[in-house]
C-alpha cells in the first residue's frame, strides 16, 4: 500500500508528483502556480491563494510562524502581478499551547500585515488534544486585484530572456535549521523573511517584457528555476558566481553538507525578464530595501528544454533538478 511520506509536502519531486497526479486531476485544478487569477466580470481579475504553515520551532531569528504566514501568502499573491489586498488566517492551536507566545504571534501578523498594507479580515481557530498540532499550525487564504496588461506566465519566457534574482539566498532555511539544533551565528544569521509587495510593485512598472516572477520558498533556487524550465518548455544556464550566498549561510551549508541552492527562503524572489529590459529591472529592484541585492543570474537558452544547468566557478557544467524530497522538512 502507497503511504504518504514527509518528502510528499517537502516542495521536491515528490510533492510534485503528487499534485500532478492526484490532486490537480482529482479536484479539477488547472493553474498550478503561487496564486490562481480568475477573471471576475466588470471588476477586472482577482488572483487567490492559499496556503498553511507549520514551521519548526515557531520562533527563529528574523521572525516566527506569524510573521511568515502573512509574508508568505503576500508574495504568493505578489509574483503573480497582483495587488494584495485582504486575508484570513486559520489557526490549529494543541491544548497547553503558551497563551503568551499566541499574543506574540498575533501581534506579529498584525505587524507584518501593516507593513504589507494588508488587512486580515476572517479567521478560525480549533484547538486539539496534546500532541496533535506540535503546537500550533496557520492556514491562511489570500486576495488580491491585477492591473490591466498584467499577464505573468511561464508561457512568457523566450530564449535570450534573463533570470533576475532579488537577494541572496539559503538564509530563512539555515535561520530556521540553525534554531531548531541550538546552532549560533556571530554575527547572528537571520530570516529573510519579508513581503514583496513594495518590490513587485516597481518591478510591475519597470519592465515592459517582465515574463514571470516566482518566489524560491520550498526546494529552494534550483527547485523554482527547474519549475520554470519545466513550464516553459526551455532550459536555463545560470552563473553561480551570480548568485549571492551569504558567508554565514556558506559556512553552515559546507559544515552540514548541505547545498543552498536548495534552501527555502521567504524574502526574495525569482524574475524573468527580456533581454532590453533586464538592466533597467535591476536598477530598479535595487533601489528597494528588498531588491538591493538584485543581479541578474542567468538566460534562458533554447537547448537543451526543460533543464537547469549551473555554470560552476571553476568552469565546469552541472545539472540541476529537483530533489526527490528535502533537505531540511519543516521549513516553512
Amino acid at each position: 500500500m502507497e503511504l504518504i511520506q514527509l518528502g510528499h509536502g517537502s516542495g521536491g519531486r515528490l510533492m510534485h508528483d503528487l499534485i500532478r497526479e492526484h490532486f490537480a486531476p482529482v479536484l479539477n485544478i488547472e493553474q498550478l502556480n503561487d496564486s490562481a487569477v480568475l477573471a471576475h466580470g466588470p471588476a477586472g481579475r482577482i488572483a487567490i491563494t492559499t496556503d498553511s504553515y507549520v514551521v519548526s520551532p515557531l520562533f527563529f531569528p528574523g521572525g516566527d510562524i506569524g510573521r511568515l504566514a502573512v509574508c508568505g501568502t503576500v508574495n504568493d499573491l505578489s509574483v503573480s502581478g497582483a495587488l494584495p489586498l485582504y486575508m484570513t488566517a486559520g489557526f490549529i492551536i494543541e491544548e497547553g499551547f503558551s497563551m503568551k507566545d499566541l499574543k506574540t504571534v498575533l501581534s506579529s501578523m498584525r505587524a507584518a500585515s501593516d507593513e504589507a498594507g494588508v488587512r486580515i479580515v476572517a479567521g478560525d481557530t480549533k484547538v486539539v488534544d496534546r500532541g496533535k498540532a506540535d503546537g500550533l499550525f496557520i492556514n491562511t487564504a489570500g486576495f488580491g486585484v491585477l492591473g490591466d496588461g498584467v499577464d505573468l506566465s511561464p508561457l512568457q519566457v523566450r530564449p535570450g530572456d534573463r533570470v533576475v534574482l532579488s537577494g541572496s539566498i539559503g538564509n530563512h532555511g539555515v535561520a530556521v535549521m540553525a534554531e531548531r539544533n541550538g546552532i549560533s551565528f556571530d554575527p547572528p544569521l537571520l530570516s529573510d523573511v519579508a513581503p514583496l509587495n513594495g518590490l513587485t510593485k516597481r518591478m510591475l512598472g519597470a519592465a515592459k517584457t517582465l515574463r514571470m516572477m516566482r518566489d524560491p520558498t520550498r526546494g529552494g533556487l534550483a527547485t523554482t528555476l527547474k519549475e520554470i524550465a519545466v513550464d516553459s518548455g526551455f532550459g536555463i544556464m545560470v552563473q553561480e558566481a551570480a548568485v549571492m550566498v551569504r558567508p554565514g549561510v556558506r559556512g553552515a551549508c559546507e559544515l552540514l553538507g548541505l547545498d543552498p541552492l536548495y534552501i527555502a527562503n521567504e524574502g526574495i524572489l525569482v524574475a524573468v525578464v527580456g533581454p532590453g529590459d533586464a538592466a533597467q529591472l535591476v536598477a530598479e529592484m535595487r533601489e528597494t530595501a528588498a531588491g538591493a541585492d538584485s543581479a541578474v543570474i542567468g538566460e534562458v537558452v533554447e537547448v537543451p528544454g526543460r533543464t537547469v544547468l549551473l555554470k560552476t566557478a571553476v568552469g565546469g557544467i552541472r545539472i540541476v533538478d529537483m530533489l526527490s524530497g528535502d533537505q531540511l522538512p519543516r521549513i516553512c
